[in-house]
């Protein structure tokens, strides 16, 4: 769209891109790696060599997740910036380890309290979660490495600022996740439609409570593996609640029944 003024024409400007965890251009992402910042996720389009081929091995030997993007989609993430085909995106918090989400609950005297996130894509969601989990004194999320939202500026803005303060925990395999969970007596609840009116259970031992995706719910597999199916009753025409929604009245029930509140 164009007007002409004085003979002068007008453009429409380019969109622009200021968000403040994106780093772009060769040089300034291989720096951050360089000084250790926390990256989120790696953005690479074209071909693996030179600089990049150097910034992805360094990439994956700090375990960052690597998404090989088109340039389209580079030119998208960074408005009017100079990517040169790569682009990251920071952490707004640093991951934790398992162990440390258990040392955690230890150093309080506390039964383990852990919301586990399957493939919860959408950041706003995630964000949610975490600022209910906060509330409720969750001791830390796990969430996996692939297929799932991560510490980005919009959670940590749904979050109210909680992301910063919630450990999270990212991994490669959510199922030998659980596996040791239970190896420390942690009991495994998943949220699904067809389990246990959510009321009738007990939740006062270690707990981690899955949480599946948006579309799917939890993976087959790792409802397999939990102790108890766990399910909210659906009474209107809509049989499906918002995941962090069915999260957050999950969530306060396990903690009435910890706090021994009536």
């Amino acid at each position: 769209m164009s007007y002409n003024d004085n003979s002068k024409q007008y453009k429409k400007p380019e969109a622009k891109n200021d968000r403040a965890d994106l780093i772009s251009g060769r040089n300034a992402v291989l720096e951050a790696i360089k000084a250790d910042i926390s990256i989120d996720t790696l953005f690479v389009a074209g071909a693996p060599g030179g600089s990049i081929g150097k910034i992805i091995r360094m990439a994956r030997d700090k375990k960052i997740v690597i998404k090989e993007v088109t340039s389209q989609k580079l030119d998208t993430l960074c408005g009017n910036k100079n990517h040169q085909g790569v682009a990251a995106i920071k952490s707004v918090a640093e991951y934790v380890s398992l162990e440390d989400i258990l040392n955690i609950a230890g150093k309080k005297n506390e039964a383990p309290f852990i919301i586990i996130c399957d493939e919860i894509e959408d950041p706003h969601n995630l964000g949610a979660i975490i600022r209910t989990a906060e509330a409720v004194g969750v001791h830390g999320i796990i969430i996996p490495k692939r297929r799932s939202a991560t510490l980005t500026q919009v959670v940590y803005k749904t979050s109210a600022g909680a992301a910063s303060v919630v450990p999270v925990c990212k991994v490669s395999n959510l199922s030998q996740t659980i596996d040791k969970l239970k190896k420390n007596n942690i009991w495994i609840y998943s949220a699904d439609m067809d389990g246990t009116t959510w009321c009738e259970l007990d939740y006062t031992g270690g707990v981690a409570l899955v949480i599946g995706s948006e579309g799917r719910g939890v993976n087959r597999i790792v409802k397999e593996q939990s102790d108890f199916v766990v399910s909210l009753p659906m009474n209107g025409q809509i049989n499906s609640l918002n995941a962090s929604v069915a999260a957050g009245i999950l969530m306060y029930e396990i903690s009435r029944q910890r706090l021994n509140l009536k």
